[in-house]
């Protein structure tokens, strides 16, 4: 209890770690980890979610933690789990996924919401050997990546998921499942990716394009790709796609997006 005492929350990077048992206990029924499955862990805070993975049968389980002040909760996992387990202290968005042997097939955590989405980026972009991703996320941002066309929480990764597999919301999680309690509320969601248009999370092109066609949302689509690359006719392409020239970003499914890319790249 002393040690839990002189622990204090930094706000900075997202400290609200999960307290509730029986949702820790959904997530791993849902997440389901089998015998052969590696799995990665993002924050892993008091170890409380990682304790509960290495519960499963999983083969082995990586967690990443950037605070050296929660070495106290973490340091005993290692010698419970040997040969199961290796605790990575350090950024996670400056870690090299793609080094990590044997490679993660799932990725299982709740991670700090201030980082969301630049971290599902870097994951998708340097770990192709994970298919399956069960998330704790701010419930905002859970709405964004489930988007469909035509409304206005659409935004550039919520596009890229749909066209790399499905995203779902699995379960709403109401502040108090949180120590300390957020302002937010959260939510579970599940990502299954396909085998089909993985390249897109490391194409330069392709997130330009979708941040500059989503970064002014009241101006046309049209306009904001000009000003993304004016030597593309983005008016002939939109013209051969059949997009009218007063579309907005939001407007546009995933294979239409996907068409505007092959046509603009050439």
């Amino acid at each position: 209890m002393a040690v839990e005492k002189s622990f204090r929350h930094k706000k900075s990077l997202g400290q609200n770690f999960l307290a509730d048992r029986n949702i820790l206990g959904k997530i791993v029924e849902r997440a389901a980890p089998e015998a052969r499955d590696v799995l990665l862990e993002v924050g892993a805070g008091q170890g409380v979610l990682t304790r509960e993975l290495l519960a499963s049968p999983c083969a082995f389980l990586y967690s990443v933690e950037i605070d050296r002040g929660l070495e106290p909760f973490l340091s005993d996992i290692p010698l419970l789990h040997p040969g199961r387990f290796r605790l990575i202290w350090g950024d996670a968005l400056e870690a090299d996924f793609s080094l990590l042997s044997p490679a993660p097939v799932k990725v299982v955590a709740n991670i700090p919401y201030n980082i969301t989405t630049p971290l599902l980026w870097k994951l998708l972009e340097t770990l192709p050997s994970a298919g399956y991703f069960l998330l704790m996320v701010q419930k905002e941002a859970a709405d964004r990546m489930t988007a469909p066309p035509s409304t206005k929480e659409r935004y550039p990764l919520g596009v890229t998921l749909e066209l790399m597999g499905t995203a779902r919301k699995v379960l709403n999680v109401p502040p108090a499942a949180f120590r300390p309690v957020p302002a937010v509320h959260s939510c579970l969601l599940e990502i299954t990716l396909g085998k089909e248009h993985r390249e897109l999370a490391a194409d330069a092109f392709w997130r330009g394009m979708l941040r500059s066609g989503f970064a002014q949302r009241r101006k046309k689509l049209l306009k904001n790709l000009k000003a993304f690359r004016g030597d593309v006719p983005w008016a002939e392409v939109f013209a051969e796609l059949g997009i009218g020239e007063n579309s907005r970003a939001e407007e546009l499914s995933g294979e239409k997006w996907l068409a505007l890319h092959r046509k603009a790249k050439k």
